[in-house]
């Protein structure tokens, strides 16, 4: 498949992930079963460190390095449930917004995003599991 937007005929979507429901995360069962396919790809923004999960604060400046993934339409509800996003002027946790590579405007898609940090810390790290390997690096030095 390309990396160019998802057929519409096909009913699949793009999503760009970026934390808990990447590869290896412990949310990605949640997405494992729609995808059809993957690729690397970043955006600008900069994570917000929520603990154990981030999000993706865009406009903050930065790059975060993340996965493009085509999804089968059936997915969505069960991604935005997980990112409780309930649909346009609802409270959400999460928004769903459109946006494009910063590297490549040609591949574009959705990613569940917040407007701003509230409160959580900006990290400098473009990849989550970095600022995951650092936190279990300090968990580790303070136990010795």
């Amino acid at each position: 498949m390309s990396r160019a937007a998802p057929n519409k005929r096909t009913g699949a979507v793009r999503l760009f992930i970026y934390g808990s429901l990447l590869p290896g995360q412990y949310n990605h069962f949640v997405a494992e079963p729609f995808v059809l396919q993957a690729f690397p790809g970043q955006v600008r923004g900069k994570l917000a460190d929520a603990g154990c999960y981030p999000a993706l604060v865009i406009g903050s400046g930065g790059i975060v390095r993340g996965l493009w993934m085509d999804i089968a339409r059936e997915g969505l509800p069960a991604i935005d449930e997980l990112e409780e996003f309930f649909g346009i002027e609802e409270k959400n946790d999460y928004e769903r917004v459109w946006v494009t590579d910063a590297e490549n405007p040609a591949v574009e898609g959705w990613v569940y995003a917040w407007t701003d940090a509230r409160g959580f810390p900006l990290t400098e790290e473009e990849w989550w599991p970095d600022v995951i390997r650092d936190k279990q690096d300090n968990n580790e030095k303070r136990q010795r």
